[in-house]
Order: C-alpha cells, then sequence, then structure tokens
C-alpha cells in the first residue's frame, strides 16, 4: 500500500470509529484496492461483524439497475426513450398527462404523483400505517398509492425526485419482457457482472450473510429493526441487496459497456437535466461537476434502517463503494473520502 493510501486509510478509519459507523467502504484505483474495511455489526442481538462481502440493501442505489433495464428494452427495439407512457403500458391511470414519456420517466421530469415525496415527507415509515407493508411484494402493489392522483406538474417542466415514475419503468419492463422486473434485473444486469451475491429479497427471507437494517434513537440510545418500516421486497424504485464487491463489478461492467452499448451508455451518462448548484441527472444517475468538468457519476439511497453511496470518479478512476445498515454514514465518508484521496 502507497504512503496516499496508508493515510487515506487511517483517516477513514479514524472517522469511521468516532461515527460508529456500520457498514463498509471499498475503494480502488485502476485495479489497485485503495481501501478494503468493514465496520459494525450486520446483526446487532448475535454480534455478528459486517464483512467484506456482506450484503447490504441499497434503497434507492438501484435506480441505476432499472435503467439500464429499460436501455437494454430500447436497444432490443421494444420502446424508444420517446415512447409515451400511455403507448407501452396497459394500465389505467385518469388524471396523468398524455406525453408523459419514458425518458421523462427516467429522469424524474414526469411530474407524475409520488408515492412518497420525498420534498414533503421525512418519515417513508408513515406509508405503512394505512398500507401494511408486508402486503407490498410485487411493482402492482404500489399502484393504489398514486394511480388516481392528480400530475404535480407538466412533463419536462422540472426535475422532481420521483419514485413511483421508476415504479412505472419496471411495471414497463415486466410488459414487455412478460418477466417479473426482479427476474430480468437478476438475468440481465447482475448476471453479466457477476454479481452473485446480490438481489432482491424479502425481509422475512433474508440469505445468509445480510446486514439487518438498524434505526438508531439517538435521545436513549436504543435501536430496532427495519423490518417493518420499509417495503418487505424491493423492486424498480429501490431496496436491492448487494454486496459491495458486486458493485465494483457493476461499475466495471457499466463502463467496460458490457450491459448496453458504448452509444447507449454514453446517453445514460449524459446530464439530461440540471438538478441543483452543480448537480445533474442522467438516465438513473446523479452526475456531479467542478468547474463545468464532470467530477464524478454517483448513486445513493436512504431507508430507515439503509444508507448507501457509490461514486465513479472519471478524472482519477476510481471506483467507491460505500453501503451501510444505519439510516446515516456513507455520505459523510464520502466526504472524508473525497477530501484526502
Amino acid at each position: 500500500m502507497n504512503t496516499l493510501n496508508s493515510d487515506l486509510n487511517s483517516k477513514i478509519n479514524e472517522f469511521c470509529s468516532q461515527s460508529t459507523f456500520s457498514g463498509v467502504v471499498l475503494a480502488k484505483q485502476h485495479d489497485e484496492i485503495m481501501i478494503q474495511s468493514a465496520y459494525g455489526f450486520s446483526n446487532r442481538a448475535e454480534e455478528l461483524e459486517n464483512k467484506i462481502n456482506t450484503r447490504f440493501g441499497i434503497a434507492s442505489g438501484c435506480k441505476l439497475f432499472t435503467a439500464i433495464a429499460v436501455c437494454q428494452l430500447v436497444e432490443k427495439g421494444f420502446v424508444t426513450f420517446d415512447t409515451r407512457l400511455r403507448d407501452c403500458l396497459n394500465i389505467e391511470f385518469p388524471n396523468f398527462a398524455e406525453n408523459i414519456t419514458i425518458h421523462h420517466l427516467l429522469t424524474h421530469t414526469s411530474g407524475v404523483p409520488d408515492y412518497f415525496d420525498e420534498a414533503v415527507m421525512d418519515d417513508f415509515e408513515e406509508l405503512w400505517k394505512d398500507n401494511p407493508m408486508y402486503l407490498i411484494r410485487e411493482l402492482k402493489d404500489f399502484l393504489p398509492l398514486f394511480q388516481s392522483n392528480s400530475m404535480m406538474f407538466e412533463p419536462s417542466e422540472r426535475f422532481h425526485y420521483n419514485n413511483a415514475g421508476y415504479i412505472l419503468l419496471g411495471l414497463i419492463i415486466e410488459q414487455k419482457t412478460g418477466k417479473s422486473f426482479t427476474d430480468y434485473v437478476i438475468e440481465n444486469v447482475f448476471k453479466p457482472c457477476d454479481m452473485e451475491g446480490s438481489g432482491y429479497y424479502s425481509l422475512d427471507n433474508l440469505p445468509k450473510n445480510t446486514a439487518i437494517g438498524y434505526i438508531d434513537n439517538e435521545e436513549d440510545g436504543t435501536w430496532r429493526t427495519n423490518m417493518y418500516s420499509i417495503p418487505i421486497k424491493g423492486g424498480s424504485d429501490g431496496g436491492a441487496f448487494v454486496t459491495a464487491p458486486d458493485m465494483m463489478k457493476f461499475w466495471d461492467a457499466l463502463f467496460g459497456h458490457k450491459l448496453v452499448s458504448k452509444e447507449t451508455t454514453n446517453l445514460l451518462l449524459t446530464p439530461h437535466v440540471h438538478t441543483e448548484d452543480d448537480e445533474f441527472y442522467g438516465y438513473g444517475v446523479w452526475i456531479s461537476k467542478r468547474e463545468s468538468e464532470i467530477y464524478k457519476y454517483h448513486v445513493m439511497g436512504y431507508d430507515p434502517g439503509v444508507s448507501f453511496a457509490s461514486s465513479y470518479y472519471p478524472a482519477t478512476d476510481i471506483t467507491l463503494v460505500i453501503p451501510s445498515n444505519q439510516s446515516y454514514g456513507p455520505h459523510d465518508v464520502t466526504d472524508v473520502f473525497e477530501e484526502n484521496m
């Protein structure tokens, strides 16, 4: 390990220890591992420690998987990015605009009503008081939460992060392929990347070596699991479980054009819409700029008991993966990494 990586490791270790971070920090430059550390417990009751290859929920961090699956449908000729929602999904949306396209859904510019609007709602758990989370097992189970609601704004009017839009994309994938969304992604995204430790698992049937999500009460130091706080099974808007090494494989496969062609990959990574400051959004991926140049491509996810951040820095060919089984942590670790890399 060179001096730079040694110093970086020391700073990351110091920060993670002081902040009681629970999860994994994995980073590499080219093919050289820079950081490879695990912290905290995957199971607090049994005091089972997190490992480098522990599976973690990544919440919205997997919207990029959905976007890639849609891009594959485009390459196969099932749809185009300009195909209208009403022309590719045989489901009634009585109050939706007629000109919503797949491009709008991919870029969070569709204006469709969201089942959980992160701009105005701050407690994901509130959703499940009237809609039991244990009944949300398939994409169609989300429809009653937004299907008949009114548009938030006209398509392409502005960017507004939208989970329901990605539920619709997943339903399009299911209708066009005849497969469940999760089966399609496992077969056409995970397998080509050799992501053997990743999948979409039910919270009531988690496989071995999977981190349980924990919600901490900072006032009295108590905690509880997130079993009753998120949908029981993930789908096209979030909820996959991945290992940090598998996420590394994913970034390598994406930039190696193993998932979609170079042309389509470039389109996926295009800053299609400005979100705020130096942040932009492509298809399922955030894009940060510095001095008008692309600084990083990144994905992130937050749910009760889950937080995730993963970035690729093109100028230095550095890849960073930080999954956590707490509601906080990866963003702060990313800041420490970027300040010292």
